[in-house]
């Protein structure tokens, strides 16, 4: 078969790296998932490389993405949708290195537990 590689792939498939929704009516939470640019939004993916919650409450944690797996997919030429692209900066995570650790969390906390203000 003509531009398939030995696993059934797509040779030139484009990989990007998107939300997937989930959750209940009107309590949307959402997977970010490195994908097949092909792939249905909530359907088949490669791998799960963090999450939003627009909805979290105080305390919880509304955005964490796995900084060292999303450099590794933007490496090998994976690209962001606009959607994450901008949820990564409003958030910290720039060019798949985290501000602090291996995750980006909500909101920085104060060494008490606390909020930064």
């Amino acid at each position: 078969m003509r531009g398939l590689s030995t696993f059934g792939e797509a040779d030139n498939s484009m990989v990007v790296i998107r939300l997937a929704r989930g959750g209940a009516k009107k309590r949307p939470f959402f997977n970010i998932v490195a994908t097949d640019s092909r792939s249905a939004r909530d359907g088949r993916f490669i791998e799960r490389v963090g999450f939003y919650n627009p909805v979290a409450a105080e305390g919880e944690v509304k955005f964490r993405v796995a900084a060292d797996r999303l450099g590794y997919w933007s490496g090998v030429g994976a690209q962001l949708s606009p959607t994450v692209a901008r949820l990564v900066k409003q958030f910290g995570a720039r060019d798949g290195v985290a501000a602090a650790g291996a995750g980006v969390q909500g909101a920085p906390t104060a060494p008490g537990g606390a909020a930064a203000a």
